[in-house]
C-alpha cells in the first residue's frame, strides 16, 4: 500500500485537470452505459482528467500520492459508476477510504478538497420504479445519497444534483444516447449549469480533535 509523505506538497493546486472523473467500474466489457460514459469524457477537453481506476489498480493497490496530487488540483470531481448493493464498487470504497484522509480532506487542516464541487453519475440496474416503497427496492433512490452528501459535506465540497440512469440493462438506445449527450454537455459547459446558483455552498464540517485522537504507539 502506498502512502503519503509530503502533505504540504499535496494541498498545493498542482497544474492538473480542471475536472477529474474518477470512473470504477469493475468489468468494461459488461458494461453497457458507463463504458459509453467514461469514453466519452475520455475524449472531450484535455482539461478533463478520466482515471479508470479499475485498470490502474487491478491489485487494490492504490497510489495516494498520485490521486491526492489529482483531486487537489481539479475543481470538479465526478463519481462514475454502477450502483452494486445500493453503493459504490468496492475499489472506490477503498479510495475514499485510503485518499480522503484525516487532516488532508477533512478535520482540522483538512482543506484540501474545500470549495470543490463533487458530481455522481451513475446508472442503476434496477429501472426507476422498483425504488419506491411499495417496490422489490423498497425505498425512493434519494434514500441511497446521504453517503455521498456527507461525504462531500465533511470535506467542503458542494455535492452537485445527480446524473442517474436507471434501469441501465434494459434502456433504449435512444435513452442510453440521450443520457451521453447530456453527461458530456455538462462536463463541456462546467460551471456554467443553470441551477448552479441555487445550489448552497457547503463549510466543511468541524470535527472535533478529541473525536480523532492520535493512536498510541503498539
Amino acid at each position: 500500500m502506498r502512502y503519503v509523505n509530503d502533505m504540504d506538497q499535496l494541498t498545493t493546486q498542482a497544474a492538473s485537470a480542471h475536472i477529474v472523473v474518477l470512473a470504477a467500474h469493475p468489468n468494461w466489457r459488461e458494461s453497457r452505459v458507463n463504458r459509453r460514459l467514461f469514453e466519452a469524457a475520455r475524449t472531450m477537453s484535455a482539461a478533463i482528467e478520466v482515471r479508470d481506476l479499475y485498470s490502474t489498480y487491478p491489485d487494490y493497490d492504490i497510489d495516494v500520492t498520485a490521486e491526492k496530487r489529482a483531486v487537489a488540483g481539479a475543481s470538479l470531481i465526478v463519481l462514475l459508476h454502477p450502483v452494486q448493493w445500493y453503493s459504490m464498487p468496492a475499489l472506490l470504497k477503498l479510495w475514499l477510504d485510503e485518499v480522503l484522509t484525516y487532516g488532508w480532506a477533512y478535520g482540522p487542516g483538512g482543506q484540501a478538497l474545500q470549495g470543490k464541487d463533487l458530481w455522481l453519475v451513475a446508472t442503476t440496474g434496477g429501472p426507476e420504479h422498483s425504488y419506491h416503497p411499495q417496490s422489490y427496492n423498497r425505498y425512493f433512490f434519494d434514500a441511497f445519497l446521504p453517503p455521498y452528501e456527507q461525504t462531500a459535506a465533511l470535506c467542503g465540497m458542494r455535492f452537485l444534483p445527480p446524473l442517474l440512469l436507471h434501469g441501465a440493462r434494459s434502456a433504449s438506445e435512444d435513452a442510453v444516447k440521450q443520457h451521453v449527450d447530456v453527461f458530456s454537455e455538462r462536463l463541456r459547459s462546467y460551471p456554467d449549469w443553470p441551477e448552479m446558483d441555487d445550489i448552497e455552498s457547503c463549510p466543511a464540517c468541524a470535527v472535533p480533535t478529541t473525536d480523532r485522537p492520535h493512536k498510541t504507539p503498539e
